[in-house]
């Protein structure tokens, strides 16, 4: 070998190191060349150990060459000393490539959609010898190197292989196993050398403050969910009941000494919760791997990785399938709309905008200080799909609620003019964000039946969850941001001036089926000073209970899916704080443990009664029977199912004044069961409105052909089932 080129080789410059380092044939013989610095000889052994001879040291920073005694092509171990010490090196540059020209294609073109197959770090048998395959997208990069612990973090070890046209670079390590730290080593087009990145497709990552990915091996997880995958697959998740807990991990539960409960330990104890407080569905903050616990998540740096604060991914599979054999489905916070510029993360990964925009005016969230992905890039986009699939087929999660969707879809969202580039229109919709949402919602729809995407979505952006044939984003479902907003609001106001206030109530069901809603209290009403829904509630103590327990009792007999915030389901008194678990010695006093045994049974009732969930998303099931009483502020409608005539009545009386000798209209006659009082004594209530039944009789009413008359609980919700009908 030439000086220059040793040279190169040394320094880690050379341009393709798999051109001179490993075997090859060479003036009649094969020449074996290795790169060990600190070794003082080398002895090389075929994989059975033979010996087929030693190499000379033709460079001092340990750069060793010789011909071998072989007469075919070998994958050699290198027999390595140094003084008393001796150790085996099997040449990952004697191995041939692992990925193929249908990778590179696919990956340039944007369709590749086994990415989490092919990229990243995967534990395989190549060429008969096991180790770890490493692959990168790093186009604009001059060199790209594996490091970690196993080089002693040395960039000139293991330069990857360029694969030239697709900007993907790759390398097998032999005998590297899973459980290793490792990074990326980029220096840029210039020369430069960056900050060592993680790896963008790793499966784990190094627990905190550390940052390097680590080693998996997903092959481990053992599924046992095959009847609950079966009768999701084929659900139609509109006219099924969806009542769903939303969970921080880290502030659920925490030990006596602070520290987190492990994935282990929530798919006992969370899991066992959820299912008995009767919902359909858990829902995770984000819980891909992120660097600072303060961001709850919504700041990743590792997509496809569980974070390590609980454990590792064998570990979050074994609550998947938990959850899954206990009745329950799992929902991923999912954050596509920006991300973190931490240096060890995708920001500047090669040196140039990559994967965000080169432009600040397109590529950073003022709000956020984060970067914005390039949408319009398809390998960016292409990433995300995969992203998403990769959850859906290795972890068997059951949806995605997809953070900040506004964010993405308008090119001057929380921008001043001036600060925000029109599209090619000349519009503010952003249309290359429609497209990757419109692509991510079919790709996840066609290969996953049943699966629910669920938009975070706060304008009035038309079509969220219309299918994008007709020019819609394609959720499943949309947030309802309108219905927690105003129903909060009106709430929040003293009894007395509610009737000033009626449509704050009543509006919602101007749109209420213009989209598929899913009706949220999320952690986002009750954090950064927004004090928790009891503190929101007006009036005395009492009241606020009261008033609270009418208000869920109202939500679940509204249009809509349930979405619940822990802590929520027992009025957690205080605001909630990431950095400490839920106030759980307050189910003591009888006041919240009143408000948690009337979530359970919502949820029993929600569940047992098609009326409610059936047609959440059609107008048919849905009837106002008082719509007008703004001076008591009473409000009363019907639910029906698919198939069934109006078969439940909601009740609700948001002051705290009873209300005797009320008349109602009904829907028909006849013996209705009452099956919900909020005011009864069992949740803390007065007991005021307790009956079995009541008689409905054939007294017109409203434009309907029945009516009662009842005694309405103080700031209560009652819930009435059709028992029996008269002719």
């Amino acid at each position: 070998m030439e000086r220059a080129e040793a040279e190169a080789i040394v320094t880690g410059q050379h341009a393709d190191p798999f051109a001179v380092r490993g075997v090859h044939w060479l003036d009649g013989s094969w020449i074996a060349r290795a790169f060990i610095p600190n070794a003082e000889t080398v002895e090389v052994l075929d994989l059975k150990l033979q010996p087929l001879g030693r190499l000379q040291l033709i460079h001092d920073a340990g750069l060793f060459e010789g011909r071998l005694d072989t007469d075919h092509h070998v994958i050699p171990i290198y027999r390595a000393s140094a003084g008393s010490r001796t150790w085996d090196e099997v040449d990952p540059y004697a191995f041939p490539s692992v990925l193929g020209e249908l990778d590179d294609w696919f990956s340039a073109d944007g369709s590749h959609l086994q990415m989490a197959d092919r990229f990243g770090a995967h534990l395989i048998t190549h060429v008969g010898v096991k180790g770890t395959h490493f692959a990168v997208w790093a186009p604009n990069a001059q060199r790209v190197s594996v490091v970690g612990p196993f080089n002693q973090w040395d960039g000139r070890r293991h330069v990857m292989r360029r694969r030239f046209g697709s900007g993907i670079f790759e390398i097998f390590l032999p005998d590297l196993g899973p459980g290793n730290l490792y990074k990326f080593e980029i220096i840029d087009a210039s020369g430069r050398l960056l900050p060592a990145k993680s790896d963008p497709f790793a499966f784990a990552a190094e627990l905190r403050p550390g940052t390097s990915s680590k080693t998996a091996d997903l092959s481990a997880i053992r599924w046992s969910d095959g009847a609950w995958m079966n009768g999701r697959n084929q659900a139609d998740q509109t006219r099924v009941p969806i009542s769903i807990y939303e969970v921080h991990l880290g502030s659920w539960k925490r030990h006596q000494d602070g520290s987190f409960l492990s994935y282990d330990e929530l798919a006992e104890q969370l899991v066992q919760y959820v299912a008995d407080m009767g919902f359909t569905h858990i829902e995770l903050m984000p819980i891909c791997e992120h660097p600072l616990d303060e961001s709850w998540g919504y700041q990743p740096t590792g997509l496809f990785a569980p974070t390590s604060r609980f454990g590792d991914p064998i570990a979050f599979a074994r609550l998947v399938d938990h959850a899954h054999r206990n009745g329950l489905g799992i929902i991923l916070d999912w954050a596509p709309a920006h991300f973190p510029t931490d240096a060890h993360g995708l920001a500047r990964f090669d040196g140039t905008a990559l994967y965000e925009h080169e432009d600040l005016r397109k590529g950073f969230h003022p709000d956020w200080n984060t970067a914005i992905y390039n949408f319009g890039r398809r390998e960016v986009a292409n990433m995300l799909v995969n992203n998403a699939l990769f959850w859906a087929e290795r972890y068997h999660v059951d949806g995605l609620r997809v953070d900040a969707v506004s964010s993405m879809l308008y090119l001057d969202y929380s921008r001043k003019p001036g600060e925000w580039i029109p599209n090619e229109f000349g519009g503010r919709e952003n249309l290359q964000a429609v497209s990757f949402l419109q692509r991510v919602n079919n790709v996840l729809s066609e290969r996953f039946p049943g699966f629910m995407t669920i938009a975070e979505e706060s304008t009035a952006w038309p079509g969220v969850t219309s299918p994008r044939e007709m020019g819609g984003l394609g959720f499943s479902f949309k947030w309802n941001m309108g219905f927690m907003n105003d129903t909060l609001r009106y709430l929040a106001r003293d009894p007395i001036y509610r009737s000033a206030h009626h449509d704050e109530i009543t509006f919602g069901l101007m749109y209420a089926f213009s989209e598929r809603f899913v009706l949220p209290l999320s952690h986002d009403e009750v954090v950064h000073g927004k004090g928790s829904l009891l503190s929101k509630m007006a009036g005395s103590d009492w009241l606020k209970f009261a008033t609270l327990r009418a208000y869920y009792a109202a939500m679940w007999g509204y249009p809509g899916k349930k979405l619940l915030f822990m802590g929520q389901e027992f009025a957690q008194r205080d605001e909630w704080s990431d950095s400490r678990g839920l106030d759980w010695d307050l189910l003591s006093a009888p006041a919240h443990d009143g408000v948690r045994s009337l979530i359970r049974d919502l949820n029993r009732l929600y569940r047992d009664t098609p009326a409610l969930y059936a047609c959440d998303c059609e107008a048919d099931g849905f009837q106002w029977l008082i719509v007008d009483d703004r001076n008591n502020s009473v409000f009363a409608w019907a639910r029906r199912g698919a198939h069934d005539q109006a078969q439940t009545v909601v009740i609700t009386n948001f002051t705290p004044m009873e209300r005797m000798n009320y008349r109602v209209p009904f829907p028909r006659a006849g013996r209705w069961r009452q099956v919900m009082n909020t005011d009864a004594a069992k949740y803390w209530g007065s007991g005021h409105g307790d009956v079995e039944s009541i008689l409905v009789e054939n007294v017109p009413m409203n434009g309907l052909p029945a009516s009662a008359t009842m005694l309405i609980a103080p700031s209560a919700t009652m819930i009435f089932n059709l028992d029996s009908q008269v002719g």
